[in-house]
């Protein structure tokens, strides 16, 4: 059931921007703000604590940190899609291969946190919504044809449930499970942030992203 609601999350809001045909983005601002304060505190409510009673503190932020700066690494290749930034020229039938990868290494990381127990899975959800939506504008309004967007969508939204599988069911990779989920702690902490510190870099009061940010928080903190 975790694996298909994240490749319903991704499909559905391919298949909705493909049906209502919206030009931008700009109404997926508040949505993306919630889901980054609300993936930032589950983040600290449910897997902070987790990791950090299962090994020594110390190789667990250092972890972290790899996280982070790993983040960094894939958004030179993504240019931020992570976060809802778009900024490629694609060509009408060659299939962007860089985008793809560095994406599909974050949701990859992405799901080895998710387990049947676990409600970090709601916040990769609706973090993936905003995201998707914004991605599957990019590439509807963009140069490429109709069919590699879609393979493209499809094969981003099994991703998240594959990294999901091969941290469970993978003996080898379940073995480091601790530490790879300390990992992904590093990239939703760089990701919740950064679409956290977008949504104020006006530095203009706005009392909606701030009422959303507050939300994301409060439903977390009692989930």
């Amino acid at each position: 059931m975790n694996y298909l609601l994240l490749i319903l999350a991704v499909l559905g809001s391919f298949f909705l921007v493909v049906w209502t045909k919206p030009n931008h983005s700009a109404n997926v601002a508040l949505l993306l703000a919630f889901s980054g304060a609300f993936l930032l505190a589950l983040t600290f409510f449910e897997l902070v604590p987790q990791v950090y009673r299962a090994s020594d503190p110390k190789i667990i932020a250092l972890f972290i940190l790899m996280g982070v700066l790993l983040q960094v690494f894939l958004e030179s290749f993504s240019k931020g899609a992570e976060h809802g930034h778009m900024h490629w020229e694609l060509s009408k039938n060659q299939f962007p291969v860089i985008l793809f990868l560095s994406l599909s290494l974050h949701a990859l990381i992405e799901g080895v946190p998710v387990t049947s127990e676990s409600s970090i899975i709601y916040g990769i959800l609706i973090h993936k919504i905003p995201v998707a939506i914004i991605l599957s504008i990019f590439l509807v309004n963009s140069k490429l044809n109709r069919g590699l967007t879609f393979l493209f969508i499809l094969l981003f939204a099994l991703m998240t449930p594959l990294g999901s599988y091969l941290a469970t069911e993978n003996a080898a990779i379940f073995s480091y499970k601790t530490q790879l989920t300390a990992l992904a702690i590093g990239v939703f902490l760089h990701i919740s942030t950064v679409i956290l510190f977008e949504s104020a870099k006006t530095h203009r009061f706005d009392l909606k992203k701030l009422l959303v940010i507050i939300l994301g928080f409060g439903i977390a903190y009692f989930m």
